[in-house]
């Protein structure tokens, strides 16, 4: 497994470990493919399918604050090409200010 905690740093100063590890236990499987283990900011269905399924499922969000959440994301880590699926959640429950329903 990748050290999903070490690329999270990049963009957030202090990585709550268990908040990673939901993430991770929330992806289960996805992350063993590399196509599904990925998020395409620059693919609308991509960025849809984030906001239907985990932001809406397990942040409990409402749709358009999940899209500005998933905006500020795809701004905050534009300068990467392969956008890591845990990375992403990451930082958009931290964008969005629910980190605590991680845990």
């Amino acid at each position: 497994m990748s050290d999903y905690a070490t690329d999270i740093a990049k963009y957030s100063a202090n990585v709550n470990q268990a908040a990673v590890d939901a993430i991770v236990k929330y992806c289960g499987i996805a992350l063993r493919n590399r196509d599904s283990s990925l998020v395409s900011g620059s693919d609308p269905d991509e960025i849809q399918r984030v906001v239907d399924g985990f932001a809406a499922k397990k942040l409990g969000l409402p749709a358009d604050a999940a899209k500005a959440g998933c905006k500020s994301v795809v701004e905050k880590m534009k300068a990467e090409r392969n956008k890591s699926r845990v990375t992403f959640y990451y930082l958009l429950a931290e964008a969005t200010g629910t980190m605590g329903k991680l845990g």
